[in-house]
């Protein structure tokens, strides 16, 4: 028992004494090497935060008119977000034209906007805009009351010259508007009325407007308003599945009968309407990390199946005239890392981008840190070799010039090369070349005591 208590106790010692001797070791040689390991910690600092600085954790988002299905919608963004450690601060804008001017602007901090497909005709116009893809339809609805027009003056072109809202200028409503009513050959006259869907809800309500134009979507409070009032009856769009073809930017759109109301049979027969779809535009300058947060609360919130949308048809990329986002390319391929199916964003989003940044940095710092052990002992052996040549010259000196009188200023100086050799520190490996040294101190030592014992012989 004793012999078993012995042994485990020079474990012990064995392992503390192997530990201490590590350690020691270790801070000797930062000791010694602390200008390289500042640089190259220095190196891979700098590396991270140039390459790929951590993703900001404050972010603006326009979110168009007030009572919108975009304002809305951002809502339901800037909770995940929350939930995810980032603030999406809500800016509310007058509709799609400010918010591709304010993206478009680098000194404008707003970084993201729902902007309404088909708005841009060209890529040129599409400059300094990128594309997290669409995350919904936007219908154009055309509401009229009934109780002002005659069912078969809204089927005839006469209805158009009533009191109709069709938006405010810069809005998405109206370029809409505008865009068909031109295509058509119509031209605007005193009966159009340039009112914010906010507006147009509350002149509809008090009879000066008859008919709103809206192009939002079926969430919103202003079209949720107009379904909801009595007065309010919902026409077709006519040759719906000719716009469509003419203009790919137009999805066409079947709205059941009885779908909106089933008490009131709204509409009251199955009807057809044209529709661009949402898209989260951004600043072509937004961190990638965001990027994907946006891209992972689309999937979320839009993924879903909705009244227009079928399970898992958004997000996507539907609008051809913004480019797409590299990240949303790799998100809509491959999805998302698979690092955020277990830990939170922010832990994920680090250590990506740790992995992504070290492989290529540890590919260039391995040879550094593979030599720092044979730098040690290069710095070891060349602190020997410093004191050998000491006292090589000193050797010299005394076979050379010996002086008698100058006895004890010899000792002196041996004594200060065995002092200067005794506070070196050197690894294990090559203990034995500095107890060499010592003792070739002790011999030329030696060589001062002999000449002295001659003398008094």
């Amino acid at each position: 028992m004793d012999s078993f208590k012995n042994e485990v106790r020079d474990h012990v010692v064995a392992l503390y004494e192997t530990v201490r001797e590590e350690l020691q070791s270790c801070w000797q040689f930062a000791r010694e090497a602390w200008v390289l390991i500042v640089l190259l910690l220095a190196a891979i600092g700098t590396v991270i935060w140039l390459a790929k600085p951590a993703p900001p954790t404050h972010v603006l988002m326009g979110t168009g008119s007030a009572g919108g299905s975009y304002e809305e919608l951002a809502k339901q963004y800037a909770e995940y977000f929350k939930k995810n450690g980032v603030t999406l601060e809500l800016v509310r804008t007058e509709g799609a034209e400010e918010n591709i001017k304010r993206l478009k602007d680098r000194d404008d901090r707003l970084q993201a906007a729902f902007i309404q497909g088909g708005l841009l005709t060209s890529r040129e116009e599409a400059k300094g805009l990128l594309s997290l893809g669409s995350v919904g339809y936007e219908p154009l609805w055309i509401f009229y009351r009934s109780d002002l027009l005659l069912p078969d003056e809204k089927q005839h072109i006469n209805f158009l010259s009533q009191p109709i809202s069709i938006g405010t200028p810069g809005s998405g409503t109206y370029l809409h508007a505008t865009r068909l009513l031109q295509l058509n050959h119509i031209e605007l006259s005193d009966n159009f009325k340039l009112l914010s869907n906010e507006e147009a809800v509350e002149a509809f309500k008090n009879g000066t407007i008859h008919t709103v134009v809206m192009v939002d979507g079926l969430e919103s409070k202003n079209v949720q308003a107009m379904i909801n009032d009595p007065r309010a009856r919902l026409t077709g769009f006519h040759r719906a599945e000719a716009f469509g073809r003419l203009f790919p930017i137009y999805h066409v759109l079947s709205i059941p009968e009885g779908s909106l109301n089933l008490v009131r049979n709204e509409p009251p027969q199955t009807i057809q309407t044209i529709a661009p779809t949402t898209n989260l535009v951004i600043d072509p300058n937004m961190h990638p990390a965001i990027q994907l947060l946006f891209l992972q609360a689309a999937e979320k919130i839009n993924g879903g199946r909705s009244f227009f949308a079928s399970y898992g048809e958004f997000p996507d990329y539907k609008e051809s005239i913004i480019e797409e986002s590299d990240v949303a390319k790799s998100f809509y391929k491959n999805g998302a890392p698979r690092l955020l199916e277990y830990m939170p964003f922010w832990l994920a989003e680090f250590l990506n981008r740790m992995l992504i940044l070290l492989l290529p940095l540890g590919a260039f710092a391995y040879p550094i840190i593979k030599s720092m052990p044979a730098y040690r002992l290069s710095r070891a052996r060349s602190r020997i070799n410093e004191v050998y040549g000491a006292l090589k010259l000193f050797e010299q000196e005394l076979e050379t010039n010996y002086d008698p009188a100058q006895h004890d200023e010899y000792l002196k100086t041996i004594d200060e090369l065995d002092k200067r050799a005794q506070k070196l520190r050197v690894p294990r490996s090559i203990v034995s070349d500095y107890y060499s040294l010592r003792t070739t101190i002790d011999f030329v030592r030696t060589l001062i005591e002999r000449p002295v014992r001659k003398g008094e012989a």
